[in-house]
């Protein structure tokens, strides 16, 4: 099997009327692997596509392990063969609520409340698929470290090449980049999800996607949590 994607990631996808929302609202669904047009929403501070360009590449999706080279020596196909092994160790996770809010500078759909055990499930795919990746440059690093990290982000970024994992870790669903007023746009958004928010919200498999040449990133495969 050719390696065909520069970099990798396992997501929490949703699906159903939620996903398409999201894929919507975000103008690229990464399961299907095609633009869409978002929606001209009242009150936007500016244009949904301009809101959206930093995480549109990445489609709608919550990150579990973040983005990732393959590290020397793996394959994609060994990558698939262990996120399946993975997926068939996992108990499916229900979150009772989602919010859409802030997070600093940007709005995401999150947790209503914190949840342990999707915390434990992403720290798992963290660390048992860490073989695959890649150590990051020297550049990357010096990216990274210039956010002010704590020095347990330092450590997470050392160990697992990224400041956000572990204990540090918190589930989110991106809808913008950065913009002036967080909290204005999360309530006109807030409204736009309201209907197709899941109560639960069911993460019951694991989504590896791929980063294509034109640094969009396309669901390669959902794998069933079973255990």
């Amino acid at each position: 099997m050719s390696d065909d994607f520069t970099r990798y990631a396992v997501y929490a996808v949703p699906d159903g009327a939620f996903h398409a929302a999201g894929a919507e609202w975000l103008g690229w669904d990464a399961v299907a692997g095609v633009e869409t047009v978002p929606p001209d929403l009242p009150g936007l501070p500016a244009p949904a596509a301009e809101l959206t360009a930093t995480p549109r590449k990445y489609g709608f999706h919550g990150t579990l392990k973040p983005p990732f080279r393959l590290a020397p020596g793996t394959d994609r196909a060994e990558l698939e063969a262990a996120v399946a092994e993975l997926a068939a160790t996992l108990r499916p996770v229900e979150i009772p609520d989602l919010a859409v809010r802030p997070l600093g500078r940007f709005v995401a759909i999150v947790p209503a409340e914190p949840s342990p055990t999707l915390l434990e499930l992403a720290a798992r795919v963290v660390r048992d698929l860490d073989r695959f990746r890649a150590a990051p440059s020297d550049a990357e690093l010096a990216r990274r470290r210039a956010a002010r990290l704590t020095p347990r982000q330092d450590r997470n970024l050392a160990d697992w090449g990224y400041p956000y994992v572990c204990e540090d870790f918190r589930f989110h669903l991106t809808l913008t980049g950065k913009v002036a007023d967080a909290d204005a746009l999360a309530a006109i958004l807030g409204a736009h999800f309201a209907e197709v928010l899941p109560r639960p919200y069911r993460l019951d498999s694991l989504a590896l996607t791929g980063e294509g040449a034109d640094g969009r990133f396309r669901l390669i495969h959902r794998y069933t949590l079973s255990r």
